[in-house]
């Protein structure tokens, strides 16, 4: 059964019935569920499928290809190809003697084939541009867990393969409601609160949420599979970003440098922390991880905010540098002895805020403006001679004239409003104003985690959103 991915199934499905070519890439991050998706939108229809052998020579990549070919109905007296080229005009033969009305093929882990001087990208480019994309009756779909590659040889590419894929699908991480939708179906027996604490570390990806014993809490869970040595996903770190981009250690310095720093780093700050050079390199890493939704940028609400921010918010990565890549010799029950610790609670916290800014459409449902334009980004200010400074971490900005300043608070038994949390809110109310147009009303919300303990405080901020409301679809 697929959850979710309805709008992606969508356009699978348009591209299948289209009376043209239609070149199609599905990309995203690991374990994201991107070959399942296919194989399930495409069950029985494919004219022919392949998925690149990751590390092996040109030679042993072509030959896998052939026997495949062979295998899915390529005459047996059909020679061995030395080029890709070659390899190209046997799919060409295989697809034109296809009964299938509608001609599906799905190259999986394509940049896997793009082996060192193999020419593949000029017999791929010829491929799609001499030969395929004339035809009415070709469904192309690529795939790969290297987005950098897909990214940088098929949509930025500058030569054949410019501007010639049709629908671009990233398939994005589950939300809390398609976990909560995935968690039934496996027959997990978690709460709510359970699911928002397993989305704090693994986010929405949908494999490590299968790796999940029912006869196990959330926290021998997460000790069995992220701490034990030899646990299954122990070592994904690793593994997330070496198949997600070509030189990882590039990439990894950039999300190790952010995930030092709560609110993040402009680009300079990057450079010197990071001990990085300044160059056009660190912008291509910077738009990878964008891309693939590991860092966000802000968008600053005014122009005299001139640095952009870059900011980590992929859960398991942070997750990753607050505890695991610290432990080491663990014991059976080292996560659930590091609860309720300080160093939890703190991560709690931060990760509570990750959490939110993935789920600002249902925080908007949740406050009645989902028919309001609206932009949603963070905000920052250095304080000067007028204002201290301050951070905001969720600020939509509606088309009503109406600003909400969200604030997250991670509280498992709820949260109670001190005057140090209301006099902090208010102070980015006042300041915050110093850079709205006058016409803009200012009005602060409270994301908890599980609901406000009323107190003399709690009826000055009107607004609030619960974690539960963050499960609507």
């Amino acid at each position: 059964m697929v959850i979710g991915r309805k709008e992606e199934i969508n356009k699978l499905n348009r591209a299948f019935d289209s009376e043209y070519a239609e070149f199609v890439a599905v990309y995203g991050r690991r374990r994201i569920g991107k070959t399942f998706l296919i194989r399930e939108t495409f069950k029985g229809r494919f004219t022919f499928q392949y998925t690149g052998v990751l590390n092996v020579s040109n030679q042993e990549q072509l030959e896998e290809f052939y026997n495949n070919l062979l295998a899915q109905g390529l005459p047996s007296d059909s020679p061995m190809p030395k080029t890709w080229f070659q390899a190209f005009h046997l799919l060409e033969a295989l697809i034109d003697s296809a009964p299938h009305k509608r001609k599906v093929i799905f190259l999986d882990e394509l940049p896997w084939m793009d082996s060192p001087n193999s020419k593949f990208i000029p017999a791929f480019e010829h491929f799609w541009n001499g030969w395929a994309s004339a035809r009415h009756d070709v469904l192309l779909i690529i795939c790969g867990s290297a987005t950098s590659w897909i990214i940088n040889k098929i949509f930025r590419n500058i030569g054949g393969l410019y501007n010639r894929v049709t629908y671009k699908i990233l398939l994005q991480q589950f939300s809390l409601s398609e976990c909560e939708e995935l968690v039934q179906s496996l027959k997990l027996p978690l709460s709510r609160n359970m699911i928002l604490e397993g989305y704090m570390i693994m986010g929405g990806v949908p494999y490590y949420w299968t790796k999940l014993e029912p006869s196990k809490s959330m926290g021998q869970n997460i000790n069995d599979l992220f701490f034990k040595e030899g646990g299954e996903l122990h070592n994904e770190f690793n593994f997330i970003y070496a198949s997600m981009f070509k030189s990882p250690e590039k990439y990894v310095k950039v999300v190790e440098t952010l995930s030092g720093r709560k609110s993040g780093l402009t680009r300079d700050e990057i450079i010197k922390k990071g001990k990085l050079d300044s160059s056009g390199q660190l912008s291509s890493i910077l738009e990878d991880l964008i891309e693939c939704g590991f860092v966000r940028k802000y968008c600053h609400l005014d122009k005299r905010l001139r640095d952009a921010i870059y900011q980590l918010v992929d859960c398991y990565t942070l997750f990753y540098y607050q505890f695991v890549k610290m432990a080491h010799g663990v014991d059976d029950e080292y996560w659930t002895k590091l609860l309720r610790t300080p160093a939890y609670n703190t991560w709690c916290g931060l990760a509570f805020e990750r959490v939110c800014l993935l789920h600002s459409r249902q925080i908007k449902a949740a406050l009645g403006i989902s028919g309001i334009m609206a932009n949603i980004f963070s905000w920052h200010v250095k304080g000067n001679d007028v204002h201290p400074g301050v951070q905001i971490d969720l600020l939509i900005d509606r088309s009503d004239n109406v600003i909400n300043i969200c604030e997250m608070k991670y509280a498992p038994n709820g949260y109670s409003m001190t005057a140090a949390a209301l006099e902090s809110i208010n102070k980015k109310v006042v300041v915050l104003q110093h850079y709205v147009p006058a016409r803009k009303f200012i009005s602060p919300v409270l994301v908890t985690s599980n609901g406000i303990i009323r107190n003399k405080y709690s009826d000055d901020i009107r607004q609030s959103v619960t974690a539960e409301q963050l499960f609507l679809p």
